[in-house]
């Protein structure tokens, strides 16, 4: 077989023998099979442990090749205790059954991996966490909630852009397989509307839809896409229901549950066809994450995120108004 290389400033023709083939294909079968060394900053929810057994597992049931946790930043908000309370017992499990390396600082932790998983479970400090990231150049992904506020979420954004680091962000939920079937074209056709619904657990340090309404906030987003440009909150102590209405005249709804049973589902309407799903995976989304490291592609526009956010704020300004519609803000990534 016979190849053009460039000699200076010509091509120039040479032979390859069977050796030199087949030191290409294995070159190139070792490129292929590149495990993606990802960093872990924040130890203190459960999704780092769950998603550090899907990646590092092989014989996990959910198993999902491509990547592996190595690193990690244990973080923690002193003021959550459902926060704080859980580094050690997170932390433990990560360094003495998978082999993760603690270093004391993100800046540290960013040289020794592929790219970053934003998880600590409080949304306030995302923003300080990511810019280390940014600024050592890698890719990231960040958990629920994105951050604390969405001006944070708007300036997380904005940084990312204006560094050109790929990233993206959320819930679980929206990548979840039923949810993907659930909004096929095939099945539903163009989505005339959507009720979601989801636990709506509150924490004082957030607004109020940002720690657990953020599930069902991503479900509906995944159906309806974005555009929506107004939403009307009723709150009751263990419930809450927020109608936005799109751009379009579309209409959809989060229903937030405090009482009863807790699902995570919708009841998505379509010109072909209605739809029911409830249920819940990680699996979807950690091979979004994946695939995302793999192509430095994310599968989510930022601005969708940011709206997501900003859908979920305005909804706490609604409540305090008694329940008028509130617009939602205009907002530019540059």
């Amino acid at each position: 077989m016979k190849i053009a290389v460039q000699m200076g400033w010509r091509p120039v023709l040479i032979t390859l023998g069977a050796v030199g083939l087949l030191g290409m294909t294995l070159a190139g079968s070792v490129a292929e099979e590149k495990v993606i060394r990802l960093g872990m900053v924040g130890l203190d929810t459960s999704h780092v442990t769950a998603f550090t057994q899907m990646l590092n597992n092989p014989d996990h049931p959910e198993h999902v090749p491509g990547a592996k946790v190595v690193a990690g930043f244990k973080g923690g908000s002193p003021d959550i205790p459902s926060s704080i309370g859980r580094v050690e017992e997170y932390t433990k499990e990560l360094t003495e059954k998978w082999g993760v390396k603690i270093y004391d600082s993100i800046a540290e932790l960013c040289k020794h991996v592929d790219g970053v998983l934003i998880e600590s479970v409080d949304g306030r400090p995302h923003l300080e966490q990511v810019k280390p990231v940014i600024e050592a150049g890698l890719p990231f992904f960040v958990d629920k909630p994105v951050a604390g506020t969405y001006e944070d979420v708007l300036e997380i954004a904005r940084r990312a852009k204006k560094a050109g680091i790929p990233w993206f962000g959320g819930s679980s939920l929206r990548w979840w397989s039923g949810m993907r079937e659930g909004i096929d074209p095939a099945k539903v056709g163009k989505i005339l509307g959507c009720d979601a619904f989801s636990p709506c657990s509150l924490e004082p340090h957030h607004p109020d839809l940002f720690w657990y309404g953020v599930h069902g906030v991503e479900i509906l987003y995944a159906a309806m896409g974005p555009g929506c440009k107004q939403v009307t909150r009723i709150s009751a102590p263990d419930t809450d229901v927020v109608v936005g209405v799109w751009e379009d005249g579309r209409i959809g709804t989060f229903r937030g549950t405090r009482a009863g049973a807790h699902s995570y589902g919708a009841r998505i309407f379509g010109d072909k066809g209605n739809t029911t799903v409830e249920g819940h995976s990680y699996k979807g989304l950690v091979e979004q994450i994946v695939k995302f490291f793999q192509t430095k592609q994310p599968p989510l526009d930022a601005r969708e995120i940011v709206e997501m956010y900003a859908f979920m704020q305005m909804a706490d300004v609604s409540k305090a108004q008694g329940g008028k519609a509130v617009a939602l803000p205009e907002f530019s990534l540059e």
